[in-house]
């Protein structure tokens, strides 16, 4: 498998709205190899397409523990909650940010073989889900940024909250 480039902000491919995938055939499975292979490269917990210029809707996830996830064509079924979390992004990176994300996600989407299934998430699984969908319809995390002082550099710590 290979390690793609990945696309950083402002390239105009992560703005796009990705396309659907027609036909699960061997260049997008290829492309989910390489995507994982490339996710686990630079230590991410999940990867879009977009972010390695194929505009198309392909998403990869892996949390510590368990098997990867491979959602093609994935649409949200639900979301429950709401919560404050700190965020960062392979395309935005340096960075990170505190925004709202759901507490609990359920998402449609096919896997590699075109079947059907569904995914319940809660926490940071819910979290990365509910990120690489973002991607997928061409919005970043810092378009959740209440505002600029909730975004800051990774050197830093965030800022401390009185009592």
């Amino acid at each position: 498998m290979s390690i793609l480039s990945l696309r950083h902000y402002p390239d105009p491919v992560l703005r796009r709205k990705a396309q659907p995938v027609r036909q699960i055939d061997p260049t997008v499975r290829r492309l989910v190899a390489d995507m994982v292979d490339t996710m686990r490269h630079n230590s991410g917990v999940g990867l879009a397409a977009p972010q390695v210029g194929v505009s198309l809707r392909v998403a990869v996830i892996e949390l510590p523990e368990e098997p990867v996830i491979v959602l093609i064509n994935p649409q949200v079924v639900k979301r429950r909650g709401w919560r404050q979390v700190e965020e960062g992004c392979l395309s935005y990176p340096g960075y990170r940010g505190e925004i709202t994300r759901a507490e609990k996600i359920v998402i449609k989407a096919l896997n590699l073989d075109g079947e059907t299934i569904r995914v319940k998430a809660e926490d940071l699984a819910a979290q990365a889900l509910e990120h690489e969908l973002d991607h997928l319809n061409g919005v970043l995390y810092i378009d959740h940024l209440e505002n600029q002082d909730k975004l800051y550099p990774l050197e830093t710590e965030p800022p401390q909250q009185a009592d």
